[in-house]
């Protein structure tokens, strides 16, 4: 007789650790924002314990004229001008009106230097906030930054043609406009793929959507308008391979969202990836990135891997 024995949740992290983040993912919703905090003081000190790993840092770069239209850049010891390694952009969530590609010393610096550690060119970006900048400013600052990648990819190391958009909540929704909706599909030439990670996928205000003001302050409050305007409806669009991935501890909706999503691509002829993060949340489902849990990390590395290859290349054994 064979057994089969689960993997401990959280791997690499305390006893104690490991025993809070269980107890949050029972109680999320109740606090979202007061367990966000403990989330990140916890991937934080993970993260701080990691070596560098010869990753080489630009930090700052300007993409727009807006102070917050700033990008960092993570290189990996190889990337040198021409080698033409492919591009993973990191677009931080906030709920439209908060939110930093530094939320913390490491948090979300993490995730890009998963990518550099791999081979990558790991981009962390910044973008405006509403309501200083409502619909459609959060995916024109995603279509500057790429713009401004096409440019300067190459005397950095990277690809100007392999480009993919890994967007968490808001900026999972700004990532999705981008590429699809009408104003702005016909500029994404060079993205190679994309991952929407427990991104705000469809504009509602339900009373237990905790993030309602923010989708008021972002798309406005007329209810059409919100429903024309947010990803869902121009779903049908997406054109390029796609992963939708969500935590099992969701903020309300999203994981709906989600998969409603993921379905509108798949009618389309476009199946995407479709990724449940177990025991994790919100905000741990990239907090994590980079960390002894490499479970998700490692269908990410695939995923991009796969949609990357040169032309002629075989394709990554999975």
């Amino acid at each position: 007789m064979t057994s089969i024995h689960a993997r401990a949740p959280f791997p690499g992290l305390s006893e104690a650790q490991r025993a809070a983040m269980l107890a949050l993912g029972r109680d999320w919703a109740r606090d979202i924002q007061g367990n966000r905090r403990q989330v990140c003081e916890i991937y934080d000190a993970v993260h701080a314990a990691r070596p560098a790993g010869g990753i080489r840092t630009l930090s700052a770069q300007a993409y727009g004229d807006d102070p917050r239209q700033q990008l960092d850049l993570y290189l990996p010891a190889q990337a040198r001008a021409g080698s033409a390694l492919p591009v993973v952009v990191f677009v931080h969530g906030g709920a439209f009106l908060r939110g930093s590609k530094d939320a913390t010393p490491h948090i979300y610096a993490n995730v890009p230097r998963l990518f550099a550690r791999a081979g990558y060119l790991g981009v962390n970006m910044e973008y405006r906030l509403a309501p200083q900048s409502p619909y459609p400013g959060g995916a024109a600052d995603v279509a500057l930054a790429v713009d401004w990648l096409r440019r300067h990819a190459g005397e950095l190391g990277g690809d100007a043609r392999r480009i993919v958009l890994l967007g968490h909540s808001a900026g999972g929704s700004h990532v999705a406009s981008y590429l699809t909706d009408p104003l702005f599909s016909a500029r994404a030439d060079g993205v190679a793929a994309a991952i929407l990670v427990s991104a705000r996928l469809e504009a509602d205000t339900l009373p237990d959507n905790p993030n309602a003001a923010g989708v008021v302050a972002y798309y406005g409050a007329d209810p059409a308008a919100q429903q024309r305007q947010a990803p869902m409806a121009s779903a049908g669009r997406m054109a390029v391979p796609l992963m939708v991935a969500f935590a099992e501890h969701e903020n309300p909706h999203l994981d709906r969202y989600a998969l409603q999503y993921a379905e509108r691509v798949a009618g389309a002829g476009k199946m995407p990836r479709v990724v449940q993060v177990p025991h994790h949340n919100h905000t741990s489902v990239v907090a994590h990135l980079g960390s002894a849990d490499d479970g998700f990390a490692a269908g990410l590395l695939d995923f991009v891997a796969t949609h990357t290859q040169p032309e002629g290349a075989a394709a990554p054994v999975r």
